[in-house]
C-alpha cells in the first residue's frame, strides 16, 4: 500500500472523527441546556440544604471549578499547538490531515467553561448536603453500650443481626458492647446476676416506660423463660427393673435405692449445692418444694418479701436422699453444670434440670437415651407449681441514655419469638398463648408444653428481694444437717 492510498485510508477516520466529535459538541451542549436548567431547580429544592453548607467548603468548590476550567484552557491550548506543530514539520500529505483534524475541533469557550462549572456544581451539591447531613447525623449519634454477656447467651451471629437489624431502624443509636472498664447501658441478665443487681439498686426503674400498674416495681424484662423437669437416663432406670419415670417422692425414693445400690455403678440422684452456682438452690431444692404446692415466702402488709422456713417433710426428704447415700458425691462442692455432665455419661439416673439443657443433651445422648418428666410431689400435693428460669435485659441505673436504651429494649421485646425459637426455650415466654412452631411435633419440648400448661407459674425466689442472704443462710443450714445425718448414719451402722 503507498502512501497516497495510505492517507485516503487517514481521511476516511478523520472524517468519522470529525462527525463524532460534532456528534459529541452537540450532545454536550443540549445536556448542558439541560443541566443549566436542573441547577436552577435543585438550588430551589436543595436551598435549605445548600445554606448550610461551610464558606470553606464554598470556596474548594469554587477553586476546584477554577482549576477544572484552566485545566480544560490548558488542554485545548496544548492540542492547538501540537497541532501546529504538526502542520509546521510534517510531510505535505499529512498537513492537510492535522488541519482537517484542527478544523473539526470543538472550541472552548467562556460558555463552554460556564457550563462546565454548572456540571460540577451539580455534581458536587448532593454530596455536600450528604455530607452535612451525615456530619449533623454523627453529632447527635448516641453510643449504647451492651453487656458483653450478650453474645454468649443468644450467640454472635444472631446479636449481630439484632444490632443491625435495629440500627437501620435506629440510624441515631450505634450499639457496642462494653469492654473492660466500660459500663454497659443495657444488661443481660440471668437468674445468678438478676438479684445481685436488684439488691445493690444498679438497675432503672422501668415502670414509667411500661405503665405497669401492678404496683411492684418492674427493673428488668424477661425475653425467654425455661422450666425445671425431672430428666432421667432411660437405660439406667430400665436395668434396675423400672419401665417408666417415678410420679411421687415415695417412688422416687425407690427408684433412686435401686439405681445406687444396684450393679450399674451410677447413683440414684444428684444434688449440686457449690456455693458458685447460684442456680442451685432454685433447681435443686426450691423445684421440689414448690412443685408440691408449698410457697417460700410470703409479704407482709408493707409489700415486703418475708421468706419461709423449709416445711419438716422437706426437710425429711432430702435428709433421707443424703443419709442413704442416694446422691452423687460432693453434693456442695458439685456445681449444675458438673453434675449435668455426669448425668450425660450415665453416672446419675435422675436429676433436676432446666428445659435449656435439652439441646446438649440431645448431642451427647440421642434422643432415645433420656426423657423428661414432672417433678415427683409429695402425697400431700395440691395443684403443680412451676417456677421458671429467664433470661432478663435491664437498664443500668446511671446510663446517660435512658429513652435510647428503652427503645432497645422494646426491640427486643418484639423479637422475643425469635429468640425463643433460637434458644428452643419452653414455655419461652410467661405470657405465652400459643407455643413456637419448634413445640409441636418435637416429643421433648410438646411434653414440657402440656406441662407447663397444666402447671401453675410460680415466682422465681432467686429474683426476690433479699434472695441472696436467705440462700446463703439456707445452703449453710442444710449443709449442718446433711452432715449431722451422715454422722447419725455412720454411727447407727458402726453400732
Amino acid at each position: 500500500m503507498n502512501l497516497l492510498e495510505k492517507v485516503n485510508i487517514f481521511k476516511i477516520y478523520i472524517k468519522k472523527l470529525k462527525k463524532s466529535i460534532r456528534k459529541i459538541a452537540k450532545n454536550i451542549t443540549i445536556n448542558a441546556k439541560k443541566a443549566v436548567f436542573f441547577i436552577g431547580r435543585g438550588c430551589v429544592f436543595a436551598g435549605g440544604k445548600i445554606a448550610k453548607i461551610s464558606k470553606v467548603f464554598a470556596s474548594i468548590v469554587e477553586e476546584a471549578a477554577y482549576q477544572f476550567s484552566r485545566m480544560c484552557i490548558f488542554g485545548a491550548k496544548l492540542a492547538k499547538e501540537s497541532i501546529q506543530y504538526s502542520i509546521e514539520n510534517f510531510p505535505k500529505a499529512y498537513r492537510r490531515i492535522a488541519a482537517d483534524v484542527k478544523e473539526s475541533m470543538y472550541p472552548v469557550t467562556r460558555t463552554d467553561m460556564f457550563i462546565l462549572a454548572a456540571l460540577l456544581i451539580v455534581i458536587l451539591t448532593p454530596i455536600a448536603v450528604n455530607l452535612v447531613y451525615k456530619l449533623e447525623a454523627r453529632a447527635r449519634q448516641v453510643n449504647l453500650y451492651l453487656s458483653a454477656n450478650g453474645e454468649e447467651i443468644f450467640g454472635k451471629e444472631l446479636m449481630d443481626t439484632l444490632i443491625r437489624e435495629f440500627q437501620e431502624k435506629n440510624p441515631d443509636v450505634l450499639l457496642k458492647f462494653a469492654s473492660a472498664g466500660t459500663e454497659p447501658d443495657v444488661l443481660f441478665l440471668n437468674e445468678n446476676d438478676y438479684s445481685t443487681y436488684i439488691d445493690s439498686g444498679a438497675l432503672m426503674e422501668l415502670n414509667a416506660f411500661t405503665n405497669y400498674e401492678s404496683g411492684r416495681r418492674q427493673t428488668a424484662i424477661p425475653l425467654v423463660s425455661f422450666m425445671d423437669m425431672l430428666f432421667y437416663n432411660i437405660d439406667v432406670l430400665s436395668d434396675a427393673g423400672f419401665d417408666r419415670p417415678p410420679k411421687t417422692r415415695d417412688e422416687f425414693l425407690t427408684y433412686a435405692r435401686a439405681v445406687s445400690r444396684g450393679n450399674s455403678g451410677a447413683s440414684g440422684s444428684a444434688l449440686s449445692l457449690s456455693p458458685v452456682d447460684r442456680q442451685a438452690l432454685s433447681r435443686d431444692i426450691f423445684s421440689w418444694i414448690l412443685a408440691s404446692g408449698d410457697n417460700l415466702y410470703s409479704t407482709d402488709e408493707n409489700g415486703v418479701i418475708v421468706f419461709n422456713k423449709i416445711t419438716a417433710n422437706d426437710i425429711s426428704f432430702f435428709e433421707t436422699l443424703n443419709r442413704e447415700g442416694l446422691l452423687a458425691p460432693n453434693v456442695f462442692g458439685t456445681t449444675g453444670e458438673e453434675r449435668l455432665e455426669a448425668f450425660a455419661a450415665g453416672k446419675t439416673a435422675m436429676m433436676i434440670a432446666s428445659t435449656g439443657v435439652i439441646p446438649y443433651l440431645r448431642a451427647r445422648m440421642g434422643d432415645s437415651a433420656f426423657g423428661v418428666t414432672t417433678i415427683p410431689v409429695s402425697a400431700s400435693a395440691g395443684k403443680y407449681n412451676i417456677s421458671l428460669s429467664s433470661i432478663y435485659v435491664g437498664i443500668f441505673a446511671d446510663t446517660a441514655h435512658p429513652e435510647s436504651a428503652w427503645n432497645f429494649l422494646a426491640f427486643l421485646a418484639g423479637k422475643s419469638s425469635l429468640l425463643c425459637e433460637k434458644l428452643n426455650a419452653v414455655p419461652g415466654r410467661v405470657s405465652n398463648i400459643i407455643p413456637g412452631g419448634y413445640v409441636k411435633d418435637d416429643p421433648f419440648y410438646s411434653k414440657a408444653w402440656d406441662i407447663f400448661e397444666a402447671g401453675v407459674i410460680t415466682d422465681r425466689v432467686s429474683v426476690q428481694p433479699g434472695a441472696k442472704e436467705y440462700e446463703a443462710n439456707l445452703t449453710a443450714e442444710l449443709r449442718t444437717i446433711f452432715e449431722n445425718s451422715r454422722i447419725a448414719a455412720d454411727q447407727r451402722s458402726a453400732k
